[in-house]
């Protein structure tokens, strides 16, 4: 089952036409709203806890908590049982809940105490303040031993028409494990959405325009509704998750998500024209 989602960073701070927007996403149709602690240092909780604190049987929160704001504005990693135990409180408070659906660590390097963050996790479970919860990554090597040695339900990772890295190393893992996929940058910094092409991970700029020129040419949807249901097709992906902050985006997230899935061939040929990459520095 794929859920239509909602990245909630984008917002801003204008509280009435935040809640007015996410509440004119949840009458169309989407259900599933992602925020985090440190989104406006924890002001977009507190919007998305107000927009739907009457419907809150309703909707699918999920939040992240692992980044520790410090003093200068700066963030800190901190995966500390502690901190996550703590963080949490807080989420539930903005958010003027007594469950969040989804708690994630909302990054990851090798070098955590994991155990320690997954006891952290296991307990707001155990004590009903979290449903499920899951890791934001990109790291293979972290999502492998999570995998291993933890109950995630859910792996939020960056994946788009140009960042095809979780092809070969993550998705097969996470489809054989039951693991879903929440999609975030599936329009790559707006890149398949219409913004002027521009150098985006290992592909030049001059590589990210014939990739956009080819596929428009080749295949006859609007780019962002292709991009969007490229993603959609693979079976492991539960959500898609864009960044939403005016109307428009809104209308055109829902018209791309609520289009027909991509034939095979579509399919085939977006892979043909572009080359699958691999996670180097990321691991």
């Amino acid at each position: 089952m794929t859920i239509a989602g909602f990245g909630c960073m984008s917002l801003g701070t204008e509280e009435r036409s935040a809640i007015s927007l996410l509440e004119e996403a949840f009458e169309k149709g989407i259900n599933f709203f992602d925020t985090a602690n440190i989104y406006d240092d924890g002001l977009n909780e507190t919007i998305v806890g107000k927009a739907f604190k009457n419907k809150r049987a309703d909707v699918i929160i999920a939040t992240k908590a692992g980044n520790e704001r410090q003093p200068d504005g700066s963030l800190k990693w901190n995966p500390t049982r502690k901190y996550i135990l703590q963080e949490a409180e807080k989420s539930l408070k903005r958010l003027q809940t007594d469950y969040i659906d989804l708690y994630q660590l909302h990054g990851g390097t090798i070098d955590d105490p994991t155990d320690e963050t997954i006891e952290a996790f296991e307990r707001l479970k155990e004590q009903g303040k979290i449903r499920y919860y899951g890791i934001s990554s990109i790291r293979p090597n972290v999502i492998r031993e999570y995998v291993k040695r933890s109950n995630i339900s859910t792996v939020m990772m960056q994946y788009s028409l140009l960042d095809r890295r979780p092809e070969e190393e993550c998705l097969p893992l996470l489809r054989d494990n039951n693991i879903g996929v929440i999609c975030r940058g599936g329009l790559a910094q707006g890149l398949l959405a219409g913004k002027p092409p521009k150098a985006y991970l290992d592909r030049s700029e001059d590589e990210v325009k014939a990739i956009i020129t080819s596929i428009k040419e080749k295949i006859q949807r609007p780019l962002e509704e292709t991009a969007l249901q490229y993603l959609l097709a693979e079976k492991a992906v539960w959500s898609v998750v864009t960044g939403i902050r005016t109307r428009k985006h809104l209308t055109d997230h829902l018209a791309a998500i609520g289009a027909g899935p991509l034939t095979e061939e579509e399919i085939q040929i977006i892979r043909e024209v572009i080359p699958a990459n691999n996670y180097t520095v990321h691991r």
